[in-house]
């Protein structure tokens, strides 16, 4: 599965009506209804906010909506076409500004179907890496020989807190996280094992 890197937005207009598409990475279903509340009021003069969206490790979480649109015109080509994107923990909203000229149904279905493909087209996308979170304290000797090892690794959202002690905080691979404590506490001889937690 991959995951989408960055937000990506793209806009089209549609006789007239104005349809902007805007992708958000997500990963869990409370981020998803907060995220369309936001939406609802930042675009609070549209039509329409319609939306799809896919989470979880095996895509195993799923939900749409038409927002007002006629019944299966707008969540579900929306869906349908994230589901063969190979892609989760996203979510797509297309928002419509009507422009006075009925599309009809098949005119809907094409305009939101598209929107996605078009969106997921500006995206960029990475492997979905299962992440174990690791928090470790070390003395300003020890952070020396800590921060060699971090090299060997693929670390993400690493954050240094400098104080009488550091503090490090960070994700790192679930693959590779016991490899790493475990180097990090040979190095320090024993003295430090990094606390993990998935």
């Amino acid at each position: 599965m991959k995951i989408p890197k960055n937000y990506a937005s793209c806009e089209e207009n549609i006789k007239g009506s104005r349809f902007l598409s805007e992708l958000f990475l997500i990963s869990s279903q409370a981020e998803v209804r907060e995220k369309i509340k936001a939406q609802k009021q930042k675009y609070a003069d549209a039509t329409h906010v319609c939306h799809a969206f896919i989470c979880g490790k095996n895509a195993e979480i799923m939900g749409m909506s038409d927002d007002g649109e006629p019944g299966g015109t707008a969540g579900r080509p929306m869906l349908d076409v994230l589901k063969g994107s190979g892609a989760t923990n996203l979510l797509v909203t297309v928002t419509r500004w009507f422009g006075g000229t009925l599309l009809g149904t098949g005119g809907l279905v094409h305009a939101y179907g598209n929107g996605v493909k078009n969106v997921l087209a500006q995206a960029e996308f990475e492997e979905l890496v299962e992440k174990s979170d690791f928090s470790l304290c070390a003395d300003y000797q020890q952070y020396q020989i800590i921060k060699k090892i971090f090299e060997d690794f693929t670390l993400y959202e690493v954050s240094e807190d400098f104080g009488e002690a550091i503090t490090i905080k960070g994700k790192i691979a679930a693959t590779d996280s016991e490899s790493f404590g475990k180097k990090i506490f040979d190095a320090t001889n024993g003295k430090i094992l990094p606390i993990m937690s998935i």
